[in-house]
């Protein structure tokens, strides 16, 4: 572990910290920490900076309720620079925007394949939840509710395991439908991925189901 006066602030005694989401490792955004703010952060576990246009500290959420919580503080190889990685209790920028990072300086080329996440998919599934688009098959699910939703989970399920006998790249799309219909289900039910994340975490899965293997065999 490297210790805090192996860092090297800059000639204003700042560092920049990147702030990234714990969860999907989407870059919030950048600010500076000094000496003292880094502190700070480290005993409360949750961000402070210095602003450089106010020349104060700033506990990250102290006005607007969005505090971010440090799960990790990486520095990169030069130990000028942090990598914070947080759980956040809303937006990082002031402008309300889930990420500072919005704007396009140069912009994907039409022929480039855009960013997908499952975290993306999802927020775009309680969008068409909120907003009802019309001719959307998402829309028209959560129109039927959660019996329809239910019974497609089920075929989806039976296609995966039919899939699963006989081809692999008809089980990769028959997974695809299931795991979809999965997250329709957990925007029915205001579950969220951070939920299932946490709950996975919780489980220790893997070496769980090895001791219940070894009980039982």
């Amino acid at each position: 572990m490297i210790d805090i006066n192996e860092l090297k602030f800059n000639s204003d005694g700042l560092i920049p910290s990147v702030v990234v989401d714990d969860d999907t490792g989407d870059v919030l955004m950048l600010a500076y920490m000094n000496r003292e703010s880094l502190e700070i952060s480290l005993e409360k576990k949750l961000t402070c900076f210095w602003s450089r246009s106010r020349q104060e500290l700033w506990l990250k959420g102290e006005t607007s309720g969005n505090y971010q919580h440090i799960r990790e503080i990486l520095t990169d190889c030069d130990r000028d620079t942090l990598l914070v990685y947080v759980k956040a209790d809303g937006p990082a920028c002031h402008l309300g925007n889930v990420s500072c990072f919005v704007d396009d300086v140069m912009p994907r080329e039409k022929e480039s394949h855009e960013k997908f996440t499952l975290c993306g998919l999802m927020e775009l599934i309680k969008e068409r939840k909120s907003q009802k688009v019309e001719g959307s098959y998402t829309s028209y699910l959560f129109e039927k509710g959660l019996d329809k939703i239910l019974k497609k989970i089920g075929e989806e399920s039976s296609e995966v395991i039919i899939a699963a006998k006989n081809d692999r790249k008809e089980t990769i799309y028959e997974i695809s439908d299931l795991i979809y219909h999965l997250l329709v289900l957990m925007a029915e039910m205001n579950i969220d991925t951070k939920d299932i994340l946490k709950e996975l975490a919780s489980r220790h899965v893997i070496d769980k189901k090895v001791k219940q293997e070894k009980m039982t065999s």
